[in-house]
């Protein structure tokens, strides 16, 4: 399931308010950009890139983290029936499925980083997650 635009904006603008920064902007840019390549591409939805877009780091709302970010805007985002969203918040960060590559800290616990190396490699990736 995926939130309509307006529940995506109610929620970065949420998130900004708990934590503040250029994430935020980051998010916004990645939305326009998202939104604009989808529409060049054909079979792509232009307005789900662009949601998709917005929240894929909906996690920092939770505060400054590298690798946490990802656990907690998946579980966010499963949590309000976001599938779409939680799966974006996890792939957007692994372009191989897995973590080897991962560059930033890993700030998780051993179970929050089990769940993310164990739910990539069930994850089926699409054109969004390519995006």
């Amino acid at each position: 399931m995926l939130p309509v635009q307006e529940m995506a904006e109610f929620l970065l603008k949420d998130a900004e308010e708990c934590n503040p920064g250029a994430w935020v902007n980051h998010s916004r840019v990645t939305a326009q950009c998202a939104e604009r390549i989808a529409r060049e591409c054909e079979g792509m939805d232009s307005q789900k890139a662009y949601i998709l877009g917005l929240l894929h780091d909906i996690g920092r709302k939770f505060g400054v983290k590298h690798l946490g970010h990802v656990y907690d805007g998946y579980q966010y985002m499963l949590k309000l029936g976001f599938d779409e969203v939680a799966k974006i918040c996890l792939t957007h960060s692994f372009d191989d499925q897995t973590t080897d590559a991962y560059i930033g800290n890993f700030d998780t616990t051993e179970e929050e980083l089990r769940l993310i190396q164990d739910t990539l490699k069930t994850i089926v990736l699409d054109e969004y997650d390519r995006l």
